[in-house]
């Protein structure tokens, strides 16, 4: 008997140690885990600073490079389109608190890579303004505009971002900053608005030039200063790798803004600001996806390959004559964003971004194909793209068959798309250069006579 209490005491003293270990085991790892989600006051103000910038990107640098693009008559409408954008933000937030969530960005609190996330959901519906400029009602872009979100942007942000998506995790496909979600959506997506709604009225017979220059090349300054918060901001932190972004981001933009210009230059005798600016903005597309995974040189290479591929796209847009895209939405962002994604297959380094070529979802990542002369990875992005073309696609044309119902047609009438959409849909003028009788309504203008309107139909 007295074996057997002494046996039990042992064992009570053993369970009882054991417990009190495993609770000691506990605190300590509950410990780590909340120094590991410590917000850290650096990375917090870079991501903030970050979400400014990019939503800088859409009002004023997107709409002054938009509205510089078109006609005079229609310049409020793509400023109107690019800064109602903001508005169309997430609502309720339901468990999006201030603590940081481990598996997005562990170092910032939950609704800062929220506002984050915010702004590209943002930017994106508005790039593709630019390809139906001119001739879409604001009844029909307002109402368009929250279903492309809803139903084409949200799915395939998470399949590319998300903890379990199905291209990032699965599969394997590396996007830093939105070569797919954000650019090859937007510019496949755009082609079909273009073909959807039809061309402008005299396109191909009467000249429809850029009305402001300035605008155009302000508003693309605006947009290479932002895209910084764009991609480098993708790092989610105020580290290396947002320098390293920061960098690739700033030479690619650079070589394609120089491939362009030598470019155009070669090509029509003459080196243009618009051409320029246009390689900017084709360059920092291209760059987009491969910001976080690639080094300066192959940095170079993209920017310069962008810059006179996007250049011959939209020359092929003119050749072909089968759809208006305004302001070459699909050219630059389609394109760009395609290459992008491509060549991150090529140069994607596991010396500038380890963290990204760890086993996700039981498919290991393999680096880019011209640094291990591997397949593995570039067949990941060949099926993002695919993917992203086919979401894009059927997810757009659901989105305007819905709008074309809800808001009673997608095109302004014929008399409205003369007047221009400034007054027509927003009873404003940027420029006074008429009687005031005109302001208030474009009735005061009078419909187009008959003879112009037989001649431009």
């Amino acid at each position: 008997m007295e074996r057997r209490q002494r046996s039990f005491g042992a064992g009570y003293w053993c369970v009882r140690s054991s417990l009190a270990l495993a609770a000691v085991l506990a605190l300590a790892s509950l410990a780590r885990a909340e120094e590991a989600l410590k917000v850290d006051s650096g990375d917090n103000a870079w991501m903030l600073t970050s979400s400014a910038l990019v939503l800088m990107m859409t009002a004023p640098g997107l709409a002054l490079f938009y509205g510089g693009l078109v006609r005079s008559k229609n310049v409020l409408s793509l400023l109107m389109q690019s800064f109602i954008m903001v508005g169309l933000e997430w609502l309720g937030l339901r468990g999006v608190g201030f603590a940081p969530n481990a598996d997005y960005a562990p170092t910032i609190p939950h609704q800062t890579f929220m506002i984050y996330q915010c702004m590209f959901a943002i930017i994106t519906p508005a790039l593709m303004t630019g390809a139906f400029a001119e001739r879409m009602k604001f009844s029909a872009f307002f109402l368009f505009s929250l279903l492309w979100a809803t139903l084409v942007y949200d799915p395939l942000a998470h399949m590319v971002w998300g903890t379990g998506g199905l291209l990032g995790k699965v599969i394997g496909a590396l996007d830093f900053a939105g070569g797919t979600v954000v650019h090859i959506s937007s510019g496949t997506s755009a082609l079909v608005c273009a073909v959807v709604l039809g061309k402008r009225l005299g396109y191909g017979s009467e000249p429809m030039p850029p009305h402001n220059m300035p605008f155009v090349l302000t508003g693309a300054a605006l947009l290479w200063v932002g895209w910084f918060g764009f991609n480098a901001g993708s790092a989610l932190a105020a580290n290396a790798l947002a320098t390293s972004a920061f960098v690739a981001t700033n030479t690619a933009t650079a070589a394609a803004a120089l491939s362009w210009m030598f470019a155009e230059w070669l090509g029509r005798g003459k080196p243009t600001i618009l051409g320029a600016a246009s390689g900017a903005v084709a360059g920092l597309v291209a760059i987009t996806p491969a910001s976080g995974f690639v080094a300066p040189l192959p940095a170079l290479a993209i920017g310069a390959v962008a810059g006179v591929l996007c250049y011959g796209a939209c020359n092929l847009k003119t050749v072909l004559g089968w759809y208006d895209d305004a302001l070459d939405v699909v050219g630059v962002h389609g394109v760009g964003g395609t290459w992008g994604a491509l060549a991150t297959g090529l140069w994607a380094s596991a010396q500038v971004n380890p963290a990204a070529f760890k086993a996700g979802g039981g498919a290991a990542v393999s680096e880019g194909l011209l640094i291990s002369g591997q397949w593995g990875l570039l067949g990941s992005q060949v099926i993002a793209v695919l993917v992203t073309y086919l979401l894009a696609v059927a997810g757009s044309l659901l989105c305007l068959a819905i709008t074309g119902v809800l808001a009673g047609g997608l095109r302004v009438s014929e008399d409205d798309e003369f007047a221009g959409l400034d007054l027509s849909q927003h009873s404003e003028s940027a420029y006074m250069f008429a009687s005031s009788s005109g302001y208030g309504g474009h009735s005061a203008l009078g419909a187009r006579p008959a003879e112009q309107r037989s001649a431009m139909d």
